[in-house]
């Protein structure tokens, strides 16, 4: 049972040796962790204040004293299902708003697990209001439902709209189940995804215009036709005008393209005012290049090393479209980007000691951490995972030179779905990463991998004792 520590590695053909550190530090280990942990807890009380308070406004118009015969009770129960799916659905978007106060918090991985519970946990209480209002207005009557159905769509202001923007969620819905996501391209995907917001959009018009929920009070009507306000101004200002006001200011534009390995390439990208760019190690970006078929679609690429204030490398496989087209670009080629996102770093951390364990081109962000994050000799530890040879080999051993670094390299290919150590391990993986990191369950554990990987090595991790806070996560998955 032996890791192979890096000694002698051979050089690529080019190599970026370590670089000048220009960590942004905004206080002391810990202050920014603690201050996400706060958000976190705020967030999700005002969440549970704001379902309680519709269903405050729900029950002082009536609704509990109307649960008495089958067609009040549903019509009731209706009424408060489409309250508490409005209520989640705006949630739902502004989970994906971009935020930078929930980014920051959650991170990219966080906010997704959260959004899609949000989502079908608001789709499903959309499809009982649907079912329940239908079935109360036709007073509990099988034979009425075709008949009620209809009057609702063309008496009823903004329902046909609500129909068409139903229509629109369900193929979200849909194309968001993992076997739907298996079948599809993350380009093909994303676009559909877009739908979700038509959907809201033409939600909108029914819950104002005939919700009598909405238009009770005046303390209702300004409470809901705030928040979607707030919510519509958020996607402007965060999804759209933040993403083209720094893709202007910055001018990014393409340098060199370098292979770093069979079927991955890294893009160095420069641009103007790069110091004031607000981009850490670990972090990645959403970005658009302006050449070709497909510019219009963005993919999410790592920061495969510490920013510089000079320059910006990113560093991806090439498995799909988006991927795939950067082995064609060119220098001078210019580019779009959203970001930075991602708290897989300094952000997150309130241990001196750290575990940066990647798997495949998922080194790529813990690369950038083992140049940008502030360690001493021996308290930062690189396992990295690869079946054929690891990326970054020389870059790595100048950084176990000059930063103490300590690099294992676990080279073979995984032995079975659970396998996260690969043959090094032998036996037992957790007394193998027992052995190569003995104080483990004190560290600051960060992986980024594939999916199964990813979640196989949280489970390594959890049994090594590692409380679940300090494991934190990328994921290349979608």
């Amino acid at each position: 049972m032996a890791g192979l520590f890096v000694t002698d590695a051979a050089a690529p053909a080019q190599v970026a040796p370590a670089r000048p550190n220009h960590r942004r530090r905004v206080g002391p280990l810990g202050v920014r962790a603690r201050s996400d942990r706060r958000v976190r807890v705020v967030s999700a009380m005002s969440l549970w204040a704001a379902l309680l308070l519709v269903t405050y406004w729900w029950d002082a118009d009536g609704g509990i004293r109307d649960l008495a015969g089958w067609a009040s009770t549903l019509t009731s129960t209706g009424r408060l299902t489409g309250l508490w799916s409005a209520q989640l659905l705006l949630a739902q978007v502004l989970l994906m708003a971009r935020l930078p106060v929930l980014e920051n918090a959650y991170g990219r991985d966080r906010l997704t697990r959260i959004h899609r519970i949000v989502g079908f946990t608001s789709f499903t209480l959309m499809v009982a209001h649907i079912v329940l209002i239908i079935g109360g207005y036709a007073s509990a009557q099988w034979s009425a439902v075709l008949g009620t159905s209809w009057d609702l769509l063309t008496d009823y202001g903004g329902v046909l709209l609500a129909a068409a923007g139903t229509i629109c969620l369900i193929m979200v819905v849909v194309t968001s189940l993992r076997a739907a996501r298996r079948r599809l391209r993350y380009e093909s995907w994303h676009l559909l995804h877009l739908y979700a917001y038509l959907g809201v959009g033409l939600a909108l018009p029914h819950q104002l215009w005939t919700g009598q929920e909405f238009l009770q009070s005046r303390g209702a009507t300004v409470y809901w036709w705030t928040i979607w306000a707030a919510t519509a101004a958020a996607v402007l200002v965060w999804r759209i005008g933040l993403p083209v006001a720094r893709s202007l200011s910055h001018g990014l534009r393409v340098t060199s393209v370098v292979p770093e390995a069979p079927g991955v390439v890294s893009v160095y990208l420069t641009g103007r005012w790069l110091a004031r760019l607000p981009l850490e190690a670990g972090q990645f970006l959403n970005v658009r290049f302006l050449s070709g078929a497909g510019w219009t679609r963005a993919n999410p690429y790592s920061i495969s090393a510490a920013p510089d204030g000079h320059s910006i490398r990113i560093t991806a496989k090439v498995v799909g479209d988006g991927s795939r087209r950067l082995l064609g670009l060119r220098p001078g080629t210019r580019l779009i980007f959203e970001g930075p996102y991602g708290r897989l770093g300094d952000r997150a951390r309130d241990r001196h000691r750290v575990l940066l364990m990647g798997a495949g081109v998922g080194i790529t962000p813990l690369r950038a951490l083992a140049e940008g994050l502030d360690y001493r000799p021996g308290e930062a530890v690189v396992l990295q995972r690869f079946s054929d040879r690891p990326l970054f080999a020389a870059e790595f051993d100048v950084l176990r030179r000059e930063r103490g670094l300590q690099v294992i390299f676990l080279p073979g290919r995984r032995t079975s779905a659970r396998s996260v150590l690969g043959p090094a391990a032998g036996n037992s993986e957790l007394a193998a990463l027992r052995h190569w990191v003995p104080d483990l369950a004190e560290r600051e554990v960060f992986l980024c991998g594939p999916d199964p990987w990813t979640n196989a090595a949280v489970g390594l991790c959890r049994a090594a004792g590692v409380p679940e806070d300090r494991i934190h996560t990328e994921r290349f998955g979608w």
